[in-house]
């Protein structure tokens, strides 16, 4: 199975994806369904979870219901039991909206949402990060999770972002990061996809960052927490929910 994940993730674009997503989910919920692992999104239960990876896939970490990873599992459990989230009121921005919180928190009548991609189908507005057309000062809180990667001028995309979130505002930056590599990695001689799916773990990545990381964002000008939730559950609740032990929230805030 892993290896035809692999072949799926590597050779249909992710937009067709979040679309094909939609039809095969049913289907998957009734085939993996059980009681060893639970989704605290929608509190369902499977047999195992799905795995998911684009170069080394890892095994039960895609939920089959809300298709969450390990860190959208974090971010939910961080949000429901350290924030008001759920309900104050707030304008938020929410960067390459992830399937198991786009409709969820479209619901939200507390929130004042809006999404923004380049390329994903449920964006409301397409935007280049690096250019943002939003004002200063506009939003409470920004969710950017697994973007930056991405993002040749990284720089510019957190100046970017700072900018446009309001002073005492909130952002949650979570970026595949090496805790074991103290400064981050990037080579933009490498080319070739399959040597940049090996070298940065996804073809389409262009670094691997490491713990210098946060003190870049606060180079940039944000004040930064760096969270470790998963120290506050039990091994039990770890590995019921499917979370990567030890992964950081970069909970970024604006003075």
């Amino acid at each position: 199975m892993k290896k035809l994940f692999k072949l799926i993730l590597n050779t249909i674009p992710r937009p067709i994806l979040i679309r094909l997503s939609y039809i095969a989910r049913p289907i998957i919920v009734l085939f993996l369904k059980g009681k060893t692992f639970t989704d605290p999104i929608d509190k369902r239960s499977f047999s195992k979870f799905l795995p998911y990876g684009y170069e080394n896939p890892r095994d039960n970490v895609l939920s089959p219901s809300t298709l969450s990873l390990e860190r959208h599992r974090l971010l939910w459990l961080y949000l429901q039991t350290e924030t008001n989230f759920f309900t104050a009121k707030a304008k938020v921005l929410h960067f390459a909206p992830e399937q198991a919180f786009y409709k969820r928190f479209r619901k939200l009548k507390n929130l004042d949402y809006t999404t923004t991609d380049l390329n994903s189908p449920l964006a409301d507005v397409k935007a280049d990060i690096c250019n943002l057309p939003f004002k200063d000062d506009e939003y409470d809180i920004i969710f950017c999770n697994h973007v930056l990667e991405h993002i040749p001028d990284d720089t510019k995309a957190m100046q970017e972002l700072l900018r446009v979130l309001k002073p005492g505002g909130v952002a949650i930056l979570q970026i595949p990061q090496d805790l074991n590599r103290e400064t981050t990695f990037e080579d933009n001689s490498i080319t070739d996809r399959k040597e940049r799916a090996k070298i940065f773990g996804q073809y389409d990545h262009v670094r691997i960052y490491g713990l210098d990381y946060f003190n870049k964002l606060r180079r940039i000008g944000f004040k930064v927490e760096e969270v470790d939730y998963t120290a506050k559950l039990s091994e039990e609740e770890v590995t019921r929910y499917c979370l990567a032990k030890g992964e950081i929230l970069p909970v970024c805030y604006k003075s």
